[in-house]
């Protein structure tokens, strides 16, 4: 067998971030516009590897993908055995506006899942001139807490385990297996604490239901992309902010939470008509 390597550059970016300084993961591959991809709580970036090795997608857009702080390949800043991980919008937003000037991106398009699904939609209304347009994956305004968040760091279980048992149901059913396990895998890697720092904002910081009316999709077009199997950010709770703002929403067919790592072609072939239409504005 002949070995091959994937059209994937991965770097490590030195910046100051939120006051301190780290060194974060980023990959990247092809040319063009750039999409600039936002990965899931407790995850990291290998979520878009399909997205990145995707020459349809490469051929008119310059993919990029971080690992957020204390996620993957980027580790916490020095001093992190003193403070328990917590995401805020607040940091979050600033965070990937520090990390997109770090790149020098002019106007990117950014695609978010999940928490990164709900952040774009924090950015549609704090910061919609910064973006040429922005994709929310698995959108909604708002999430109730369905499961004890306690258990996401405990000394006596396997939290990785944990993490990703919790997350399991919301892979499609569907999904190829080798997928839905490599997904998974994402999970039990996490660090501790990390997910549950993560669903700080998911669940609570994170609302944006009293400011969904105020985005204005003219400032900067709005993309939704939700999977017809996922039970945490619901279709209804996709639609809803379709209704609301007019920004055109798919339910994806076949596909759950996590649709670019579970099933990468079947998700690419309904990211690539959205990327047309960006292409057109």
């Amino acid at each position: 067998m002949n070995p091959r390597f994937e059209p994937i550059t991965g770097r490590y970016l030195h910046l100051d971030l939120l006051g301190k300084a780290h060194r974060l993961y980023v990959e990247e591959a092809g040319e063009g516009t750039p999409l600039f991809c936002l990965h899931t709580a407790g995850s990291d970036a290998r979520q878009y590897r399909g997205v990145l090795n995707n020459a349809r997608v490469t051929q008119n857009f310059r993919v990029i993908a971080f690992d957020m702080p204390w996620h993957g390949k980027s580790s916490p800043p020095a001093g992190w055995q003193n403070a328990d991980y917590q995401l805020t919008s607040r940091d979050y937003v600033r965070m990937i506006l520090e990390v997109a000037d770090a790149l020098e991106l002019d106007r990117p398009v950014a695609m978010g899942c999940s928490i990164g699904g709900r952040i774009v939609l924090h950015l549609a209304h704090e910061h919609p001139k910064r973006f040429r347009a922005l994709i929310g994956l698995e959108s909604a305004a708002h999430t109730e807490a369905y499961y004890d968040l306690a258990w996401l760091n405990r000394p006596d279980v396997h939290g990785g385990m944990v993490c990703a048992g919790v997350i399991s149901g919301l892979v499609a059913p569907v999904a190829p297996d080798a997928e839905r396990w490599e997904t998974l895998w994402h999970y039990m890697q996490s660090g501790p604490g990390v997910f549950k720092g993560d669903l700080h904002f998911y669940m609570l910081d994170g609302d944006i239901r009293d400011r969904v009316d105020q985005i204005d999709i003219n400032n900067c077009p709005l993309f939704l992309l939700t999977g017809e199997y996922d039970y945490s950010c619901t279709s209804e709770g996709t639609l809803d902010i379709a209704k609301r703002t007019g920004a055109p929403a798919t339910i994806m067919q076949g596909l759950g939470h996590f649709p670019m790592s579970e099933d990468p072609e079947k998700f690419i072939a309904y990211l690539l008509p959205v990327l047309e239409k960006i292409r057109a504005l």
